[in-house]
Order: structure tokens, then C-alpha cells, then sequence
């Protein structure tokens, strides 16, 4: 009855070794060309490719056993190392693809072998699609039959939801570079590549800031996902003993859930009985629901 999973740190993967190898590519280029843009597109992969670890980080800690200071867990340590990564995005690629571009616009050197960094360009552009392809397998496993900005909006996935957003700056960063340094090689203006080194970082910034808003969302606390949660309602008030479920409130917790509920029991059951009753109703919520990691069942007369 739970809902899919992808796996986060299969996109991550294809993201690092992507990205690490596209870095590499484009400081060569960088180096013979002298492109804004190059230097650029250069430090946003190679701060992705440090993201990527950060993330990694981040969920090999969230795995630690619940003690006595965090008796919830580590899970939302996820989203901490997520939100880090966000701002990453934010400074070392939006903000100093900005600045490049414009010391660039000041700047009268000429761009040399251009046909070199166009053809690392068109080659990065294939490595990050297949990146991208990689994310986009593991956030269909989840999406159903959301679109990809309603699960955007929707996701309890902090890991996904970077890696997607990362894939989604890097690749039309790098059709965005690709396109201004053609456009200065065949005008013989430099300024473009300039130009297109700022657009970079603009692209950069605006998606870093919607990655944010959807990780600060996690960090405050959120519930779980509307379909989890509407399953977990729909087996509780199907129970034959319970003749009215006044509330369900979960609290996404990384991986797991917290799931706590009040609800109107049968009259004539007694206090062992309704014990025994709920006990039951718990264990077998979380039989049914694996992403329930603490579950709270409370018997009342009233909301």
C-alpha cells in the first residue's frame, strides 16, 4: 500500500561522476579559450560535484539510531546538508557566474580555440543529460501520475529534489554557454560570452531559491506525502472497531514518518481491550506503511 521509493543515492551518483568529469573537461577548456563562460560553467561543476558529497553526507548521518537528546532520529539531518547545498548553488554558482560575467564585460581579451570549448560544451551536454536521465528515472518511481512540478511542490525527498534541480541549472547552463559563446565566435564580440556567463548565474540563483523554499519547507517540519497520508486515513477509519477518526497528523522525518492520530473507539470495548485493539491497529499500520517509523494512537470521546 506505501507508495514507490526511488533512490536518491543512485541519482546522486550519476550526478557526481558526471559532474566530475564534465569539470575536468571544461577547465581544459577554460584554460585554452580564456571564456567567461567556460570559467564559469567550470566552478558550477566542480561546487556540483562537492554537492554531491555534501549529500552524501548528509544520509549517511541520518542513518545514525535514535538516543536520548534525539529520540525522533537523525533523519532530518538530510535536510540540513540539502539546504547547505542549496545556498551552495545560490553563491559559488549563481553568484560568481554573475561576477565573471560581468568583470568579462570590462575585460578586452580575445576567445581563442573557441571550437574546443564548444566541442567540451556539446559533450558536457550529453554527459548531463544522461545525468538528468538518471534523476528523472528515480523521481518517476515516486511522481505516479503527478506531473514533475506538482511532485517538485510535493516531494518529502530533500536528496531528489537537489539532484533534480541541479541536473535541471547544469544542463540549461551549459545549452545556455554553449549558445552565447557560438553567438560571440561567429559576431566576433566577446561580449556575449560575457553576456551568457550572467544569464548563467541568473539561472543559477532563481532555481538555487526555489530549491531553498522546497528544502525550508522539510526543515520546519512537514507532513508526509497527501497520497501516504490519505491511505493511512482510509486504513484507519475502515477499522470495524473505530467509529470515528477525529485527526491524523504526520511529520516527515527524512525517510520515516511520524504518524499520530486520535480516534472514537467502540463503547462496549473495555480498557484491556481497547489496548489490545490499538496495539494491533499500530503494528499493523506500520506492516502496511514501512515508511512509518513511530506511530501514536490515541482513543478519545471528542475532537
Amino acid at each position: 500500500m506505501s507508495a514507490g521509493h526511488g533512490s536518491p543515492v543512485k541519482a546522486i551518483l550519476y550526478a557526481f561522476f558526471a559532474n566530475f568529469g564534465i569539470a575536468i573537461c571544461k577547465t581544459i577548456a577554460a584554460f585554452f579559450t580564456g571564456s567567461s563562460s567556460m570559467v564559469a560553467e567550470s566552478i558550477h561543476s566542480y561546487a556540483d560535484t562537492g554537492n554531491q558529497l555534501l549529500l552524501l553526507l548528509g544520509m549517511h548521518r541520518a542513518k545514525r539510531p535514535a538516543d536520548r537528546e534525539h529520540p525522533l532520529g537523525y533523519g532530518k539531518v538530510t535536510y540540513f546538508w540539502s539546504f547547505i547545498v542549496a545556498i551552495m548553488l545560490f553563491s559559488l554558482g549563481g553568484l560568481f557566474s554573475v561576477y565573471e560575467g560581468w568583470h568579462k564585460l570590462h575585460s578586452t581579451d580575445p576567445l581563442e580555440y573557441v571550437w574546443v570549448a564548444l566541442l567540451v560544451l556539446a559533450f558536457s551536454i550529453g554527459l548531463e543529460a544522461f545525468s538528468m536521465y538518471g534523476c528523472l528515472t528515480e523521481v518517476n518511481k515516486v511522481r505516479g501520475d503527478r506531473s514533475l512540478w506538482q511532485w517538485f511542490k510535493q516531494s518529502r525527498s530533500s536528496e531528489l529534489l537537489v539532484v533534480f534541480g541541479e541536473d535541471l541549472a547544469a544542463l540549461l547552463g551549459l545549452v545556455l554557454a554553449f549558445a552565447f559563446l557560438a553567438i560571440a565566435w561567429l559576431t566576433g564580440d566577446s561580449r556575449f560570452d560575457a553576456y551568457g556567463s550572467i544569464c548563467i548565474g541568473i539561472l543559477l540563483i532563481t532555481i538555487a531559491v526555489f530549491v531553498a523554499i522546497r528544502v525550508k519547507d522539510l526543515l520546519i517540519g512537514r507532513s508526509a506525502d497527501p497520497k501516504l497520508t490519505a491511505a493511512i486515513e482510509k486504513a484507519i477509519s475502515g477499522d470495524e472497531d473505530i467509529l470515528e477518526l477525529f485527526n491524523v497528523i504526520t511529520m516527515q522525518m527524512g525517510t520515516d514518518v511520524m504518524l499520530a492520530a486520535k480516534i472514537r473507539m467502540r463503547e462496549d470495548l473495555n480498557l484491556d481491550a481497547a489496548c489490545e485493539k490499538i496495539n494491533r491497529l499500530e503494528q499493523y499500520l506500520k506492516q502496511s506503511f514501512p515508511e512509518i517509523a513511530w506511530c501514536f494512537i490515541e482513543p478519545d470521546v471528542q475532537e
